[in-house]
């Protein structure tokens, strides 16, 4: 697959998705029936076959296909997986990733709570923190026939063609009974955790009106974590991000105003992170850095997990 980079999106300036020479970084929004269960498309390419190593944020779900790719690794805290089939869940992390390439192509599609809840049966709370192959998670015929479809593609600009063709066969419709009647929570509890100072779980509770139990069993099964880590980690990526922008990774004016202080922040730093956010930041990570950019020049959201739900946030009180 010839990797041009860029966009379908009009209006969005070219520098958006400058990246160093033989390396390129692509983002598409899907289309609008599927934008409540896919967050955006992705593409990372590097010509050069020699190994290079990248670190992301933590994330909710993402499918990965890898297209004539060398050998990919990956290490999850003090956990490695790999080598990495070419269809692969990363499942949702509360904790950065390290992942090691050989040249070649990764196209990514994000997955949101709702997709999960349309795509599998499974807990997410099962994939936290994990990498599996795909077909163990989704339909094995839908995985297989993106793969092959991916696999052919001359180049980069026909991928959100080929993904909003594809995707909605791995979605199936809503279900009916008990979890049909959780896919109106999924999407609050999307919105809330996308929004500043939204972090006591009793308050979320309240607000979605239902029982704290209840939240904890649904933001496991669908979000792969309990409520209260989702989060902690929404809250320190709003702001890492903030600091990370601002170009000042130490202004503290620039904290979600519900940390306390920057010891506070650093202390979820060291959670998320496993490091300061200036020595994680020291790692040589053109990609991070610039799908962090385009991003949210092409889907308003700087990373995934701070993607906004299409729901209303229920009002405090």
């Amino acid at each position: 697959m010839k990797v041009h980079g860029g966009t379908a999106t009009g209006g969005i300036a070219d520098d958006a998705f400058a990246m160093p020479a033989g390396m390129a970084i692509r983002y598409d929004r899907p289309s609008p029936d599927l934008a409540d269960c896919i967050t955006g498309y992705t593409v990372f390419h590097s010509d050069d076959p020699v190994e290079r190593v990248d670190w992301f944020l933590p994330s909710p779900t993402m499918l990965c296909i890898f297209v004539e790719a060398g050998p990919v690794t990956a290490r999850i805290g003090n956990h490695a997986f790999g080598p990495l089939p070419p269809a692969t869940v990363i499942g949702p992390t509360s904790r950065a990733m390290r992942i090691t390439t050989h040249g070649g192509t990764m196209v990514g599609i994000g997955i949101s709570a709702t997709g999960w809840a349309r795509m599998t049966d499974a807990s997410a709370s099962l994939s936290h923190n994990r990498i599996v192959a795909a077909e163990t998670v989704f339909d094995p015929a839908a995985v297989a026939m993106l793969t092959r479809q991916l696999a052919a593609l001359p180049d980069d600009r026909t991928v959100k063609l080929v993904l909003d063709a594809l995707l909605p066969a791995l979605l199936r419709p809503v279900p009916a009974g008990t979890k049909g009647a959780h896919m109106a929570l999924i999407a609050q509890l999307t919105a809330l955790a996308t929004t500043d100072c939204v972090i006591d779980v009793a308050d979320i509770a309240v607000r979605l009106g239902v029982a704290e139990a209840r939240l904890r069993r649904l933001s496991r099964q669908y979000f792969g974590m309990p409520p209260k880590q989702l989060l902690r980690r929404a809250r320190f990526l709003r702001s890492f991000v903030r600091l990370f922008q601002g170009g000042d990774i130490a202004d503290a004016r620039r904290l979600d105003p519900s940390y306390f202080d920057m010891s506070h922040y650093l202390r979820d730093a060291n959670a998320f992170l496993g490091t300061t956010p200036r020595r994680f930041l020291g790692h040589n990570s053109p990609f991070l850095q610039a799908s962090i950019r385009a991003r949210m020049a092409v889907l308003g959201a700087p990373t995934q997990a701070l993607h906004p739900g299409g729901c209303k946030v229920p009002p405090a009180g």
